[in-house]
Order: structure tokens, then C-alpha cells, then sequence
């Protein structure tokens, strides 16, 4: 594992926590909301057998800086763009899992050209229509999701995550609880999850056409991985994101939750491998 303070702007200062593996071309992983870095652990290894493969905390989550501060996708993308020039990488392959995916979409948007393929894996995509469950529109609420996110004990949070999955693995469970829970758990871990929360709402509404665009100029280099059983981002989302950009082979996974690269790691690989990884055909 490493870390990284960026230097400059408004993210002078910014602790950025970060695993990296083999050589090659870059790849970046990014996970979602409540994820962190070695939520990758079962893909990175694979992957890094044909690239440089990076996963990172976003800022707010893990071992990274949680400033007190509204965490905005606009935020989460300069974040990974100040990574990313650190360690001298210019243009770079994106995967997201869930809120990750708006966050790579976000960078798509803002940096077109250094966006080489771009992979969405359980992921929520802004441009397209998502009306999240009733849990995240209560977490939403001002004042009453500070409440219930300080009620939050280990045992809820492996409940939440049981429910992820389409056959929840109590290992996997007892690991993503586990992992820093400290920090995640922390008065600023909360508060950077529900910041993030509550703001990436105008992406997916006000910023919808601006979005499409942005990935429709990908073409072909964008990839659709969901599973058919995911109860956080509905397949009906994936579906119209994959009808909207004209995606000819979405992959869907059978007896597969809301974790396509933890519940079926070995297939998930082998998709990102083959699109990561083979020529230019756009």
C-alpha cells in the first residue's frame, strides 16, 4: 500500500491512500460509496498481470483524508486527476463499481481525452434515469441521516451488505465490515458519505445531457458489467444506459448481486481483461 499528499490548489494538503500493482498501461479502479481500495483485492492481481493497475480510497473513505468539506463527484474526480498527474499518468483506462462509476463518468466528462476505455461494474451512471431505495432517500434527509448513520453498529452494516449480495458470503461480509471500520465509521467518515450523498443528485438530473454526451464520444470504449439480481442499482438502470450509448454486448450476470467483481471475480476478470486490455477497435 501507499500514500500520496497532493500539493496545490484546492486539494493542497489532500492524504490520498492508494494500492499499486505491475506495468503497463494504467488502470484505475474506484469504488463506491462506502468502498474502499482492497475491495478490489480479488481482481487487482489478474489485471496487473497485463497493465499498471491502481485502486484507490477516494477522498472522505478508508485510510485517505476526510477535510470537512461538501464531497461532490466534481471534488472526487479533481481528487483522482491530482492522483493520477502524482504518478505521472496521463491517459488511463477507468473502471467503476457503484457510485464509482459516477465518479469515472465524471472524469470522462471533465477530461475527455485521457479517457482511454471506461468499464462500469454495478455501477450508478448519471445521464440516466436512477431513483435510489428508500434507505439511501432517508439517509438523504438533513438532520435525520446524521441521527441514524451515529446508530450505525457492525452488526447493521453486515445486515446493509447482505442484502447486496444475490448469496452473501459471511467471509466476504465479515472482511468489507472489518476493514477500517474505525475510520469509515468515523464523525468524518459520515459525514463525507452523506456530503457525497446528497450532492450527486444534479449530476444525474440538472447535468443528465451533459453526461450523455460525454460518454457517448467513448463509443465503443465503454463496457456494462451488472448483476441481474442487483437490489442498489437496479438492472432497469444498466439496461438504459447500455441502450443509450448504443453498447452492442452489456454483460449481465446471473445469481449476481450488487458486487459483479466479488461475487464473480474470475468472469469479471476475464470481461475486463479482454475489453482493458485488446487494440483500439472504435
Amino acid at each position: 500500500m501507499s500514500e500520496i499528499r497532493l500539493r496545490g490548489g484546492d486539494l493542497d494538503g489532500l492524504l490520498l491512500h492508494y494500492l499499486e500493482e505491475g506495468r503497463g498501461p494504467a488502470t484505475v479502479l474506484v469504488h463506491g460509496l462506502g468502498g474502499f481500495a482492497e475491495s478490489w483485492r480479488h481482481n487487482i492481481p489478474e489485471l496487473a498481470r497485463h497493465g499498471r493497475v491502481i485502486a484507490l480510497d477516494l477522498p472522505g473513505f478508508g485510510r485517505s483524508g476526510k477535510p470537512r468539506r461538501a464531497y461532490t463527484l466534481c471534488f472526487l474526480a479533481q481528487a483522482l486527476d491530482g492522483l493520477l498527474r502524482a504518478l505521472g499518468v496521463d491517459t488511463v483506462r477507468l473502471v467503476g463499481h457503484s457510485l464509482g462509476g459516477a465518479v469515472v463518468a465524471r472524469f470522462a466528462l471533465e477530461h475527455p481525452g485521457r479517457v482511454e476505455r471506461l468499464a462500469f461494474l454495478g455501477a450508478a451512471v448519471p445521464g440516466f434515469h436512477l431513483r435510489p431505495s428508500w434507505i439511501y432517500r432517508t439517509l438523504s434527509l438533513p438532520g435525520l441521516g446524521e441521527m441514524l448513520s451515529s446508530l450505525i453498529t457492525p452488526g447493521i452494516c453486515a445486515t446493509a451488505l447482505e442484502r447486496c449480495f444475490a448469496h452473501p458470503d459471511a467471509e466476504e461480509i465479515r472482511f468489507f465490515v472489518e476493514h477500517e471500520y474505525a475510520a469509515r465509521a468515523s464523525r468524518a467518515g459520515r459525514a463525507a458519505y452523506l456530503s457525497l450523498l446528497r450532492s450527486a443528485k444534479g449530476d444525474f438530473t440538472v447535468d443528465a445531457d451533459a453526461y450523455r454526451a460525454a460518454l457517448s464520444r467513448l463509443g465503443r470504449g465503454v463496457l456494462v458489467v451488472h448483476g441481474r439480481e442487483d437490489r442498489v442499482v437496479p438492472l432497469a438502470h444498466a439496461r438504459q444506459v447500455a441502450d443509450g450509448l448504443g453498447l452492442a454486448q452489456p454483460r449481465w450476470l446471473d445469481h449476481c448481486g450488487h458486487f459483479p467483481q466479488i461475487e464473480h471475480p474470475e468472469t469479471v476478470n476475464a470481461y475486463l481483461r479482454d475489453f482493458l486490455y485488446a487494440p483500439a477497435s472504435r
